[in-house]
């Protein structure tokens, strides 16, 4: 473990998340990240500015209070927007050219649980050694602020942050093309993005069915939304439409359905999109990224012409740090996030179902068709919780069995174990071009790890 992943105690793969008011997202934690995160972003004698917005989750209006509280005590202002997607704040922290942005939600998770995400400046998520220096910055909650005076912000509400988002989304769709005539299901999955969507793609001419968007504070991903995409393939089979569009509860990413109401994931839209941009040389290296859960498919699909996938670690701030290390612009993950690095800092739901359905109105070609483009392999994966997360290196019965397995594969298959980084849980995932096969295999490697784990 580096120095600075032992720095990061409260911070993991996505934020700080957790079960709401319970630690670590307790009001007393969000006081404390509110005024270390001012702190952090205080530039000069110039008052520092944070945008906060958050899901629908009934503890979001605590962790609000105590995170504006924190931030004003530090002598910085606030700009509330309210229940906003993740790319919205993104997108409205650099547009308003505030210090930074800070987004309350849990993303896909239960509405018992609740997040902290803090964007930069620039729109991007924060690096490591930021995220380790802002915990240090929490575990000193005397720190004085400058001046010889209480030296407090103040907080103001912004009105006008849902129709920036809603312009933004509509230029990135081409002007030469229009939705007129073209039957859309969107599941807003009562989360944040149930006034913004339907917004967009009413205003451009989508004959459009909407469906969970009356949010209570409880049914966030409620049996709705990307996690339960059967939900709008059900109402896109009822309603003949040309498309489903599932968003999870922050709207940061999608799952598609075509017009059979078939399931179209990150790898497929990423393929669809991919080879487009390959055609056209727009993508420099010749490269998407993904993660190591990408499906082969998405790999050999690229391969075929001459583009190449390249693997992050798992999670959409990974993904995007490759992608700004090598130059990249496009990329994504197999659970929805789809990056378009020249228009949007983070995965965005709305944006990459608005240019699925671009290709779809300029090729004049069902969704069925274009997401044949790729083979899906068979792939299992297995999700079980662990009361510990030993390092695999040390865990010498699962190596072997691991070795053994890949071997067996060859080089039509891959084996992937991995703990969780937001749950107490491992995960192995395993693909080959046989599911009986595969599934005996991974239910063999999770014995094994179980046992290994229970010692």
């Amino acid at each position: 473990m580096s120095k600075t992943d032992e720095a990061r105690r409260l911070f993991g793969t996505d934020g700080i998340r957790g079960v709401a008011n319970q630690y670590p997202m307790t009001a007393e934690i969000a006081l404390a990240l509110g005024r270390a995160v001012a702190e952090r972003f205080r530039r000069g004698g110039r008052r520092c500015r944070v945008v906060i917005g958050k899901d629908t989750r009934l503890s979001g209006y605590m962790l609000e209070s105590a995170l504006e509280a924190g931030i004003v005590s530090a002598g910085a202002d606030v700009m509330l927007v309210g229940p906003m997607p993740t790319p919205a704040i993104a997108f409205i922290t650099s547009s308003m050219r505030a210090d930074a942005g800070v987004v309350i939600s849990a993303s896909h998770n239960p509405y018992q649980d609740n997040g902290i995400k803090i964007f930069a400046s620039d729109g991007f998520k924060l690096p490591d050694e930021v995220e380790a220096d802002i915990e240090r910055r929490m575990g000193d909650p005397e720190a004085p602020t400058p001046g010889p005076e209480p030296n407090i912000g103040k907080a103001i509400r912004i009105d006008d942050g849902e129709g920036r988002y809603v312009q933004f989304l509509k230029h990135t769709f081409p002007k030469t093309r229009t939705l007129d005539g073209v039957r859309v299901v969107v599941d807003c999955a009562n989360g944040a993005a149930y006034r913004v969507a339907p917004q967009v793609f009413t205003e451009l001419g989508a004959d459009l069915t909407v469906l969970s968007a009356e949010p209570n504070g409880r049914n966030i991903n409620d049996g709705c939304g990307a996690l339960h995409p059967e939900k709008v393939a059900a109402e896109v089979r009822r309603t003949r439409a040309a498309i489903g569009i599932a968003l999870d509860g922050d709207a940061d990413r999608v799952i598609l359905t075509d017009e059979r109401g078939e399931i179209v994931d990150g790898d497929q839209i990423m393929a669809i999109l991919g080879t487009r941009l390959l055609a056209r040389q727009a993508l420099p290296g010749n490269t998407v990224v993904a993660t190591v859960m990408s499906n082969l498919g998405l790999e050999r699909v690229l391969a075929a012409r001459n583009g190449t996938l390249l693997r992050a670690a798992v999670g959409d701030r990974y993904v995007v740090e490759a992608m700004r290390d090598k130059g990249f612009v496009f990329g994504g993950e197999q659970s929805g996030h789809i990056i378009f690095l020249e228009e949007a800092t983070t995965g965005d739901g709305l944006l990459a179902a608005l240019q699925v359905l671009s290709v779809m109105v300029q090729e004049e070609r069902p969704l069925s068709e274009l997401a044949a483009i790729m083979t899906r392999y068979p792939q299992v994966l297995i999700n079980f919780a662990v009361a510990r997360k030993t390092p695999l290196q040390e865990l010498s019965t699962v190596a072997a069995v691991i070795g053994r397995v890949e071997k067996a594969l060859g080089q039509d298959g891959r084996v992937l174990v991995r703990y969780s980084g937001t749950e107490s849980k491992a995960r192995v995932m395993i693909e080959g071009t046989d599911e009986h096969t595969i599934r005996g295999y991974a239910e063999e490697i999770v014995a094994t790890m179980q046992k290994a784990l229970a010692q």
